[in-house]
This record gives C-alpha cells, sequence and structure tokens, in this order.
C-alpha cells in the first residue's frame, strides 16, 4: 500500500498549502475523482452455451444488447448471426433467434441470390441498432454492413462498403458506424482490392469512405509513410493503397479520432473523425527478441525452453483498443501477427513471385514463412547465414521458427533489381518472425511504445501448464509445445474495461486459450492481476473436449459494467471460435484497505 500511502501524503501537502496566507476567492468545487483506493478484481465463468458447433467459426465475434438483455454472435461460416437471452447469465441456453442475414439480403432487394453473399465477419450494437459486417462473394467484391432493430431485429437496411468488411462499431454516442474493410486479394493474388475505412450515419446510412490512395508511389501523402524500419510493407507492383488491410477499429471517448490496426503492414492509421480523413500512419517497429525480459521459446520440439535469439518480432497487431490516461489516449494492441500464406501458395507464376521478394518454397509454392532450417543455396539462393545465426538452424535452436521470408530478406538489405527482376544476396544475421508474443501500449500522438508485456504471457503458461504450454486450439492429439515455432501462444482477443476508477485489460490468447487480465491504469506500469483459462489442456483439444467444458479459440471479448447488468456485477463475455462457445465471466472485486 506505499503507493496509496504516497498519494496521501501528497494530499495532506496540497491542504497545508492551500491553507497557508494566500488570499483569493474560493473557487468552485472540482468534480470529484475517482477512489485511488486499491482492489483486487477475480473472474469466474458463471454461464456458457455451446449451440455453436466445434472448428466450424461459430461464436466468433460476440455482442451484448443491455437495452433488450441479449448476447449477440457472429456465427460467421453460416452467414448468420445467433440471438441468445440473457436475462439470467447462469442459465444461457441455446439461441432464441438464428438470423440469415444473407437471405436477408434477398428478401430486401439489395442482392439477387445468396450465392454473391459470404460470411458475416462482425457485429455491434448501439442506438437501438444492429450493424452487422458482411463480406460478398468473392470476398473481393464490395461487401455490405447490415442494420437491424436490435428489439425487433427486422432488416433496417443495407448500406454498400468496401471489400471485406471485417470489424464493425459504433462511435461512443451511436450516431455513426466505422467498417474496418480489409480488402484482403484473392486466392493467388490476381485480384486486390484497396483496403479502407467506411463511416456511416446510423440515422439515415449515409456513407463516407477514407481510403489510403493519398500514400501510393506518386502520391500527395507518400512523403509520410513510416520507414521500413517500422513498417512492412513487401515489394512488388501492388500498391500502398492496396497493401494496407484494416483489421480493427477502436475509437476515442470524444469520437474526434479512431485508430485502425493494420495488421499486415505492422502499422496503425490514425483517423480524424471531425473530417473523415487519415491523420497519420503510425509504424510500431520490431520487437527485439535478444534483450533479457523478452525470451520466448522457439520450437516445438525442446519442451519449455525460454532465451534470448537474434530474432526481431513483427507487433502485427489484430485487435486494439483505446483508453484515455491524464488528458492523452492511449492504444493497446494485442500483438498476433500474421503472413501471407493464404493468398500467395496458389501464385502460379514463381518467377513473379520471386521479383516480388517472395519465397518459392520447398514444395514449389510461392510463400513468405521461412525456416532456418532450410536456408541452402538450392532451397534460398538469394539468402546466406551471417556470423550471428551460424550454428543456430537446428531442431532445438532456431530452425524451425517461422519467420517472414520477404522481411528478413528486405532488413539485413536484400535488394531487388527493379529492371530484371532479380534479387541481390542478402546475408541474414537477424530474423523477424510474425508477431510479439505480448500486448503493448502505445501513446497516440506521438506512437512511442509505453509497455510491452515482454516474455509474461510464454512464462506464465509455461508455470501453469509445464511442457503442455503452447499448444493449438484443435486437432486430435494432446502436443505440448506445438505452437513454440509459430507465435506461441499467440494474442489475438482484446477488450479494456474500467472498473471503481481502475482500468484494466483483458486479452484472449488465440491458441492456449484463456484471458490475461492486467491493471493498466497507469500504462506505464500496468500491473499482472490474473490468468484464466477454462481448458483442459490434458484433453486433446476437440469436440469432446468442449463437451467436458474446453474453450477453445477466444476471438472476441466484450467487457460489460455493472450499471445496468443483470449480474449486477461487470462481467466478460467471451466468444470462442473453435469450441462454438459462448461463455461469461463474473468479475469479483474486492476492496484493499487504505
Amino acid at each position: 500500500m506505499k503507493f496509496q500511502i504516497g498519494l496521501m501524503a501528497f494530499g495532506l501537502t496540497l491542504a497545508t498549502l492551500g491553507g497557508c496566507a494566500l488570499e483569493g476567492d474560493t473557487g468552485t468545487a472540482g468534480t470529484p475523482g475517482a477512489s485511488g483506493a486499491g482492489q483486487v478484481i477475480a473472474l469466474s465463468r458463471i454461464g456458457r452455451t455451446t449451440s455453436g458447433g466445434f472448428d466450424v467459426a461459430a461464436a466468433e465475434i460476440v455482442e451484448y444488447d443491455r437495452a433488450n438483455n441479449r448476447i449477440f454472435t457472429v456465427n460467421a461460416d453460416a452467414g448468420g448471426v445467433d440471438v441468445f437471452a440473457a436475462s439470467d447469465f447462469t442459465a444461457l441456453a441455446a439461441p432464441t433467434a438464428s438470423l440469415d442475414i444473407k437471405q436477408m439480403l434477398v428478401d430486401n432487394g439489395v442482392v439477387g441470390s445468396t450465392a454473391v453473399v459470404g460470411p458475416a465477419n462482425s457485429l455491434s450494437v448501439g442506438n437501438g441498432l444492429v450493424a452487422v459486417a458482411v463480406e460478398a462473394s468473392p470476398k473481393t467484391d464490395n461487401g455490405w454492413v447490415v442494420f437491424l432493430n436490435a428489439t425487433s431485429l427486422a432488416f433496417v437496411r443495407a448500406v454498400d462498403v468496401g471489400a471485406l468488411p471485417d470489424m464493425v462499431t459504433f462511435t461512443p454516442d451511436g450516431t455513426r458506424v466505422l467498417v474496418a474493410n480489409e480488402g484482403e486479394p484473392d486466392e493467388g493474388y490476381t485480384i486486390d482490392p484497396e483496403g479502407s475505412v467506411s463511416v456511416i450515419t446510423a440515422a439515415t446510412g449515409a456513407v463516407t469512405h477514407i481510403g489510403f490512395t493519398a500514400f501510393n508511389a506518386g502520391g500527395a501523402r507518400q512523403a509520410e509513410l513510416p520507414a521500413q524500419e517500422k513498417m512492412v510493407r513487401p515489394y512488388g507492383t501492388t500498391t500502398v493503397a492496396q497493401d494496407l488491410e484494416p483489421e480493427y477499429i477502436s475509437i476515442n471517448p470524444d469520437a474526434t479520432r479512431a485508430y485502425v490496426s493494420l495488421q499486415e503492414s505492422n502499422a496503425i492509421a490514425v483517423l480524424d473523425l471531425t473530417n473523415n480523413s487519415v491523420e497519420k500512419i503510425i509504424g510500431l517497429g520490431f520487437k527485439d527478441f535478444s534483450i533479457p525480459g523478452n525470451e520466448f521459446d522457439a520450437s516445438q520440439r525442446d519442451g519449455v525452453n525460454l532465451r534470448t535469439w537474434p530474432v526481431m518480432g513483427m507487433y502485427m497487431p489484430d485487435t486494439l483498443s483505446s483508453f484515455r490516461y491524464n488528458g492523452r489516449d492511449y492504444i493497446v494492441t494485442a500483438n498476433e501477427g500474421d503472413d501471407r500464406e493464404d493468398w500467395l501458395n496458389p501464385v502460379a507464376d514463381l518467377v513473379a513471385c520471386t521479383a516480388n521478394g517472395f519465397l518459392v518454397n520447398t514444395s514449389n509454392e510461392c510463400s513468405d514463412r521461412l525456416e532456418l532450417r532450410n536456408v541452402s543455396p538450392a532451397n534460398t539462393p538469394y539468402l546466406t547465414l551471417g556470423a550471428a545465426l551460424t550454428g543456430l538452424n537446428t531442431d532445438s535452436t532456431l530452425g524451425r521458427l517461422r519467420v517472414s521470408y520477404s522481411t528478413t530478406f528486405r532488413m539485413n538489405g536484400g535488394s531487388i533489381d527493379t529492371g530484371t527482376g532479380i534479387p541481390s544476396v542478402a546475408t541474414i544475421n537477424r530474423l523477424y518472425a510474425y508477431g510479439a508474443r505480448s500486448y503493448a501500449i502505445w501513446d497516440a500522438a506521438t506512437g512511442e511504445q509505453v509497455f510491452d508485456s515482454g516474455n509474461a504471457f510464454e512464462r506464465l503458461t509455461a508455470l501453469r501448464y509445464g511442457t503442455l504450454f503452447n499448444q493449438d486450439h484443435n486437432g486430435n492429439s494432446v502436443t505440448g509445445d506445438a505452437r513454440s515455432n509459430s507465435k506461441g501462444p499467440e494474442p489475438e482477443a482484446l477488450a479494456i474495461g474500467v472498473i471503481n476508477g481502475h482500468t484494466y485489460a483483458f486479452i484472449g490468447l488465440e491458441r492456449m486459450g484463456g484471458i490475461m487480465v492486467y491493471d493498466i491504469s497507469n500504462p506505464f506500469a500496468p500491473q499482472f492481476v490474473q490468468y484464466i483459462n477454462d481448458r483442459n489442456a490434458s484433453i486433446a483439444p476437440n469436440a469432446a473436449s468442449v463437451t467436458a467444458g474446453s474453450d477453445l479459440g477466444p476471438e472476441s471479448i466484450r467487457f460489460v459494467s455493472a450499471a445496468g447488468n443483470p449480474s449486477g456485477k461487470p462481467v466478460l463475455i467471451v466468444g470462442s471460435e473453435v469450441s462454438g462457445t459462448t461463455s461469461v465471466y463474473e468479475i469479483t472485486v474486492t476492496a484493499l484497505q487504505e
């Protein structure tokens, strides 16, 4: 309690100064501040539904409607939304309704056939409406945000947005909706839409699209792009606007700015919502895994082996959120990492693959994944090992770690002749891996990182599970250490909540499972609070383990404050994509004596 005592002593000093002979009128009393008393919080699961099905992308995104005591979940593969009665979180049952969004679009004359409608990807509740982000089929066509009446669940309107709307959210006052249009390429990289953000007036459906073409080569803002030491930008003929793929959006409390994760580019876009423009792009740089405190396990064949390595991590955040501290906005990121394999592997022109800075792998596919054990004159003619990596290409060292070929090549001095398309030979002494296996906090104004959780996620899960740590979230066998060579616990889901003046971050680990809880009230000195994981790590992650109680693959988290909450306590609602479960965690708060 030293911190609280220090604050009280400081308060007494100010009071004493106020009593000095400093004449003047008494000012107006200020607004009372939040309690400075310490507290302990603890999560416990109180409700759960298994209605989604195993490993079918059910319960991917969750949302809570306080006015109607409902939980909504996106059933992505089915292209629909499930609705659960939630007047009692301890008695969750089967959905009270399953909304076929594809058929709604047909029935209301938006499209002629469900064949042109793809999965539902995200939803948000605000101002009496439910907004659902729906991609087209093919995903490279423009998608929609479908608005439903939150009470009757009736169709209201559909608004055309960009390609692959991936995440949707209301502004705090409910008047506008923002959607991140990811604009992923098709398989084979033949069509690559531009990424964008659409801003929709909720009451009318009027829409403004915010794009990134000004940052293209020759564009008016090209010079503002972060340097390659901060941002991941592949070689090739695609434009910057095509390469930037908005993933997730957080809006600040007064809705003047939005923060957008550009996952594959290792960057965050800051949008000015007063004029619907791009204010700036922040490159996140790289995490240095050679520094003590940043140790990680690089191989899935060595048990628990956390140590430093000559590796840099590309943060590549998926979910992000933001909060305000001392009048400044701070961004919190779940540093998952991502690669481009889905659309690179089918590329048929392997000469173009190489000319665009990618790798023709040992399976004769276009790829960006590189494992050091495969670096040889035959497999990687444009890479040679430097002194720092010599001898580290074994199974128990860095040989199996999945890293980015294109970024490793480029950041170690490699280049491509624009005339011939032939790469130079790069001597590599540092590897660039996907993800940072952490969460981080950034100053939104400067882009400066003020905190990173370092090795905490792997260290804490190893302490809990021993050699069963870093498991995967699906499969028919129990294999500990299985994900150590590929992003480890893989933090993805994230939510922020305020309880009695304390700000907490809740981070979901997609692969190992569970929720990490941190008190981030001071963004410069967060404190670990709890790790809870309702998964039996000794049972194979499959349908049977879900029936036995395991939640697998937390994809999204929603914090619900105690005010107006049926339980009378703050709760977390967690959607687990692989297990197809929606779980509710009650948060018990215990105040500490000053």
